[in-house]
């Protein structure tokens, strides 16, 4: 477990009584403090709409939102100490004023941290106002995505982008809901924040095997020399949720699963497992290789792509709920709850590869795994010695078995000469009694200003130029049964090729 703090800060999170909240970032930052990652005068502010409450109804919150997942505090006092609450109920100037004013006391409580702070970039080259603050802060935008252009706005009219230490903005996904948007929503955020103080978070990108890939692949010269189209035959990235879309038709129906899960979370592990080693281990040379494998990736083809909705199905006896029966769903909805997609990076490196990209909702089980699979040996020695032997296969698990299996051919035992197949596994709670959750990374890279884990707007931009022309002429989705890995147009997707999907 890393023990070494990040830097003490306002810590304030916009939509401070929200799911994500409730069931992320408060229980991250709890198990931060408790293993020594999160300084002790560290002072987090939630802001939310509710005028009525207060600091001790908001830490009486607090304290029954980690009972309920489960969590014992080792230190009672943290709530009383470090929980803060401020009202922004109707986001004028006169609430950012007043949020502006608290943010500046909870600073002033940091003492010698917020004095030891640098300037950071922005406050270095826009004097046209007085500093607003005198230490570090983190203004988390927990919120629906309709709500962060008002409040960056808000924001940088507050003079809440400056301080005299550093400021860090940190938007979840998604990041626009179309090109158009996305292009817009940067621009916004370069009026008053630089590009340097913004980190855009997928959480998938905190996960341990995700960072793995990158040690994986360019720490070990038995895969980096193999990790190209002389001796792959072709990639999988599968992100499956056995969950429905439950309660969240008002989300989903204007979302569907190409904006919510194929633009980020599948195509940053896109980007990761076909990127070049970079220049140097550090946020700028990694975030300019992911860049390039977005740029290199040909226009989709119309074929090239398969939506699915799921549909009732049955596991087990137990009925399951088809889309269009969910609540909130509008009739004869049209909204794809599974893709599939076949994309061709077309660089030295890859060329003539396909890349396969599936995720669906209302799946067998929940699983995300990127599959390498190897070419056969090109040769015919075992041709009179029963079966070939079959392609090795890399499968990389993400989620929620962490860690990596790999298929290789040895002899049959015995006197007759034949083939079998055999793995080899690693499973991260092998050595390591205790993994950080997503959030707990990226929350203290955030702490320590570190870009690497995060999303550059270039990266934003060219995802969604990628996937635009199939968001302008997404077809009628097809069917499949709830509880079925999806439509089995997918299956002609990838069987054409010779390969089938890895489950």
């Amino acid at each position: 477990m890393r023990t070494s703090p990040g830097e003490s800060c306002v810590f304030v999170i916009f939509g401070g009584t929200g799911d994500l909240m409730r069931k992320k970032l408060l229980p991250s930052l709890f198990r931060m403090e408790q293993n020594g990652a999160l300084t002790r005068n560290c002072q987090i502010l939630g802001v939310a709409r509710d005028r009525a409450l207060t600091d001790k109804l908001f830490r009486a919150w607090a304290r029954k939102a980690l009972a309920d997942l489960g969590f014992s505090p080792s230190d009672p006092h943290w709530c009383d100490n470090c929980l803060h609450y401020q009202a922004v109920e109707s986001g004028n100037e006169e609430d950012f004023s007043a949020l502006a004013a608290r943010i500046e006391a909870l600073e002033g409580k940091l003492g010698a941290g917020a004095r030891r702070a640098k300037p950071s970039a922005a406050s270095s080259t826009r004097r046209a106002k007085p500093e607003a603050s005198t230490g570090n802060r983190v203004l988390y935008l927990a919120l629906p995505p309709m709500a962060f252009e008002g409040t960056i706005e808000s924001l940088g009219k507050a003079g809440l982008n400056r301080s005299r230490g550093w400021t860090r903005l940190v938007v979840e996904k998604p990041f626009g809901h179309d090109l158009e948007s996305a292009l817009r929503l940067n621009a916004l955020v370069h009026k008053y924040f630089d590009e340097a103080q913004v980190y855009r978070i997928d959480h998938y990108l905190g996960k341990e095997t995700v960072q793995n890939l990158l040690a994986f692949r360019f720490g070990n010269a038995l895969f980096e020399s193999s990790w190209n189209r002389d001796h792959i035959k072709s990639v999988q990235i599968s992100v499956a949720e056995q969950t429905s879309i439950g309660s969240r038709a008002g989300y989903y129906e204007n979302t569907g699963a190409l904006r919510d899960m194929v633009q980020n979370h599948l195509t940053q592990l896109l980007t990761l497992t076909a990127m070049e080693v970079p220049a140097a281990f550090a946020a700028d040379s990694i975030r300019f290789e992911k860049v390039k494998v977005l740029r290199s990736v040909a226009p989709i083809a119309r074929n090239a792509i398969v939506l699915g909705q799921y549909a009732p199905g049955k596991v087990d006896g137990k009925k399951l709920t088809g889309y269009l029966d969910e609540p909130g769903v509008a009739k004869g909805s049209r909204t794809e709850t599974f893709v599939a997609v076949r994309l061709e990076v077309q660089n030295w490196r890859w060329q003539g590869v396909p890349f396969y990209l599936r995720t669906g909702k209302s799946m067998p089980r929940r699983s995300t795994r990127i599959v390498i699979d190897f070419r056969k040996p090109p040769v015919a020695l075992f041709r009179n010695v029963g079966r070939g032997p079959h392609r090795n296969i890399l499968a990389i698990n993400v989620q929620p078995d962490q860690g990596f299996d790999l298929s290789f051919e040895v002899k049959s035992p015995g006197d007759r000469f034949s083939l079998r197949t055999e793995h080899m596994q690693f499973r991260y709670p092998e050595i390591a009694d205790t993994l950080w959750d997503g959030y707990e990374t990226l929350l203290l890279e955030i702490l320590r200003g570190d870009q690497t884990l995060f999303v550059h707007a270039d990266e934003t931009e060219a995802s969604w130029r990628l996937y635009a022309p199939l968001l302008r002429r997404r077809a009628a989705p097809h069917p499949y049964a709830a509880g079925s890995w999806g439509p089995e147009a997918a299956d002609t997707l990838i069987e054409g090729t010779g390969v089938h999907w890895t489950t």
